[in-house]
């Protein structure tokens, strides 16, 4: 295993510096779940256009966003794209969000932030109906980096 990136060679913890490395076209896929009642999933179905659904979505984009006020070692990204989608099953949300940008270190914090917070937002507004609620399966299926 090797070293951990944001620890130095006394324990400290430190800032990763990205300052010589090249810029790069980075993006960053992540996924979560967040499993219910398949009675709340069909009530979350049913709801009208633009009510818990979109909420989780603006709060995955705002999070993904706001990533290294959240998580102190994170660098600050200039990100140029950031889709959240959220798809309700029978019995579970499942939620992706994809992330971009053009700069010295990857967006994979940025995007497991945006699932993160949408499943929790997801949580948040149904949580009065369904206890029994769990937020899982959070990933990092893909990331790519490509010359700019």
């Amino acid at each position: 295993m090797s070293e951990l990136s944001h620890v130095d060679e006394t324990g400290a913890v430190r800032m990763v510096d990205v300052g010589g490395k090249e810029v790069s076209r980075r993006r960053a896929v992540a996924r979560a779940e967040v499993r219910m009642a398949p009675e709340t999933a069909r009530r979350l179905r049913d709801l009208p256009k633009g009510d818990a659904l979109a909420t989780a979505q603006v709060a995955g984009i705002m999070a993904a966003k706001r990533t290294a006020e959240l998580i102190p070692l994170c660098h600050p990204l200039p990100l140029s794209n950031i889709g959240v989608m959220l798809n309700v099953g029978e019995a579970v949300v499942e939620i992706s969000a994809t992330v971009e940008t053009s700069a010295q270190t990857g967006v994979e914090m940025e995007a497991l932030t945006a699932v993160s917070v949408a499943a929790l937002t997801v949580y948040d507004m149904a949580k009065a109906i369904d206890k029994e609620m769990e937020i899982s399966e959070v990933r990092l299926p893909e990331k790519t980096k490509d010359a700019v």
